[in-house]
């Protein structure tokens, strides 16, 4: 699976969010940017995320991921 399938994978089912995704072989790093964040714990952030890739997780096609979710405002600051 190519990032750009799985970008939209993530930005077709969570709103307003910037999705970047590199890929090595069938591990991928997502990195995952929206308001959708505000006022969840680090678990739930990813759970959404997850849910996006679930079934490409399960069947194998995706067989590493690391994500990593932030609100505008924690993506800001880092950038800063």
């Amino acid at each position: 699976m190519q990032a750009a399938e799985v970008e939209k994978l993530v930005s077709d089912q969570l709103e307003n969010v910037e999705v970047s995704v590199s890929v090595e072989g069938s591990h991928y790093q997502v990195v995952v940017v929206g308001d959708i964040f505000d006022g969840l714990n680090a678990v739930k952030k990813q759970q959404l995320v997850y849910g996006c890739l679930n079934a490409y997780i399960i069947d194998g096609t995706i067989h590493a991921v690391i994500i990593k979710t932030y609100t505008t405002a924690e993506w800001t600051k880092l950038q800063g």
